[in-house]
């Protein structure tokens, strides 16, 4: 299954005319993408089902797509629009602080990413305690050769400058410790986008990062 070609088209053009007036006479474009997303996202459910247990049966693509409107309150941006659609598919939905799947969907900037983005500082913590007390493992995990070929390596762009406090500058498991998110993602060309195989390799994007979600969820508990 794919994205459509209309919904990359909306989108962009959203992008160029991003304001009340356009948006309005356009929206009937606007309803044809969003359905297009949800039936996407739907059509991804059972297939990370089989793999990730703890997506809920009832969990359907309305808990996980975010809305369109920006919200604009405490933003220099004051553009009332996102120019991307995404999908927050975790246990609990897109509400939950839960590690779990993102796909977004932007003409020229689409991705499936997945973890933890800016936790909370209780969070955080228990994730740098898990790596600290479990590097071996964790390691592992990032050292896979799928892991690897997906994905490279964790994001490094929220990272300290020094050791968090409790940690020293010896610990082997430091450059990971200084992370401040704990995510990877997979870029997409938008002819991949709008290819018939798109669900199947978001699924497999997702399945590469099963072991680190895994890893992550486990933290927490």
């Amino acid at each position: 299954m794919s994205i459509s070609k209309n919904t990359l088209s909306f989108l962009s053009k959203l992008k160029q005319h991003n304001n009340k007036v356009w948006f309005d006479e356009n929206r009937s474009s606007y309803f044809e993408a969003k359905t297009d997303i949800i039936h996407f996202v739907d059509a991804l459910l059972p297939q990370l089902r089989k793999f990730d247990k703890q997506i809920e049966p009832e969990l359907s693509a309305d808990k996980c797509v975010f809305r369109i409107f920006r919200d604009v309150r405490f933003s220099a941006n004051k553009t009332p629009y996102k120019s991307n659609m995404g999908a927050a598919i975790n246990p609990g939905g897109k509400k939950a602080a839960v590690p779990g799947y993102y796909v977004h969907i932007e003409p020229g900037n689409s991705f499936v990413a997945g973890g933890s983005y800016l936790p909370q500082a209780a969070d955080l913590a228990k994730y740098r305690q898990e790596i600290d007390y479990n590097f071996d493992e964790f390691n592992d995990i990032i050292q896979n050769k799928t892991f690897k070929k997906f994905f490279g390596n964790l994001d490094p762009e929220h990272k300290l400058a020094r050791p968090p406090k409790g940690y020293t500058a010896d610990n082997p498991a430091i450059d990971y410790l200084k992370l401040k998110s704990f995510i990877v993602f997979r870029n997409f060309t938008d002819k991949e986008v709008t290819a018939p195989d798109f669900d199947k390799q978001v699924v497999a994007t997702c399945n590469a990062m099963f072991p680190l979600m895994q890893f992550l969820r486990r933290s927490l508990d």
